[in-house]
């Protein structure tokens, strides 16, 4: 059956309508890359699009030049798996507690944990809380605080009353199965999809935290990544100083390149691709569980 008119107008439009959209997102990351490997006094003339005129690895390399960036990097790389497990461990075995609708206080304790979300005693309790815990200057200050989010756990509960009939668990338990059986072996292969998205949802927001080791942390050895590079950003603000002293002094662009290989914004260029390239990698092998976990999980049917 061939297609009218109006069906290939919609199609032909659509596919105009999504390459727009793909030039308007990939342009400025391809901006950024291009910048990032470029010569730093170079991008400062402008001009760039998405190659590098004049190709160096210097930017990236002052990145990873620190000897402590790469302990930065395992502690951030431990904070989010760990922070990630736990977090999904402790929402889905809440959600899965209260969605029973036979459970004793479900309304009372669905009341108490709603309150936080509108009611936060403010920086300085917190610091306190930390403090008489002991979680000042530990590794588990970035993993037991966000265990549990009640926004995340009313999505795996939403999802769960939408795709689990109570006739499932119903009919497992008449088989013999228990509450752990029936947990562990039918309700958590029917929930891959919603925890995809929340793991995902918890390890990009424990990755892009530095404001966690700014308050909390002064053991230089327990620097997550983000912090290390936001400490390189604010350092770099000296080589901004450097420029603006030489160009008032008269020197030359070609004598700045000579003397200095990268700049502040050539840093923070490169520094946006560092922390974003592990997502990139990660994102495609749970892309194809996003779209399905958060439309089922944000709207019960």
């Amino acid at each position: 059956m061939s297609e009218t008119f109006g069906e290939r107008v919609f199609r032909y439009g659509n596919i105009a309508f999504m390459l727009l959209a793909l030039v308007v997102v990939l342009f400025p990351y391809l901006n950024v890359l291009a910048t990032a490997l470029n010569q730093g006094t170079d991008s400062m003339l402008g001009g760039l699009t998405v190659y590098p005129r004049k190709p160096t690895l210097e930017n990236i390399r002052a990145i990873l030049s620190d000897p402590g960036i790469w302990r930065a990097l395992w502690v951030s790389v431990v904070s989010v798996v760990l922070g990630t497990l736990l977090g999904l461990s402790v929402q889905f075995a809440a959600a899965y507690a209260l969605k029973k609708k036979d459970l004793a206080g479900r309304t009372a304790i669905l009341t108490f944990l709603i309150i936080p979300m509108f009611f936060s005693g403010g920086l300085i309790p917190l610091y306190l809380l930390y403090s008489r815990t002991r979680l000042l200057n530990n590794l588990l200050v970035y993993v037991l605080p966000t265990a549990f989010s009640f926004y995340h756990m009313i999505v795996i509960r939403t999802y769960m009353q939408s795709t689990i009939p109570d006739s499932l668990e119903e009919a497992a338990e008449i088989d013999g199965a228990n509450e752990l059986t029936v947990f562990l072996r039918i309700v958590l292969p029917m929930c891959k999809p919603i925890l995809a998205t929340i793991g995902l949802w918890i390890a990009v927001g424990k990755w892009n935290d530095w404001t966690t080791t700014l308050y909390f942390v002064t053991r230089r050895n327990l620097d997550t990544l983000q912090y290390k590079l936001v400490l390189v950003i604010r350092e770099s603000q000296l080589l901004t100083l450097r420029l603006q002293q030489a160009i008032e002094a008269g020197q030359s662009v070609e004598e700045l390149q000579r003397t200095i290989t990268v700049t502040p914004q050539a840093l923070v260029a490169a520094q946006i691709i560092v922390t974003t390239i592990p997502i990139i990698l990660v994102y495609p092998f749970i892309q194809k569980y996003f779209v399905k976990g958060i439309m089922l999980g944000a709207v019960k049917g």
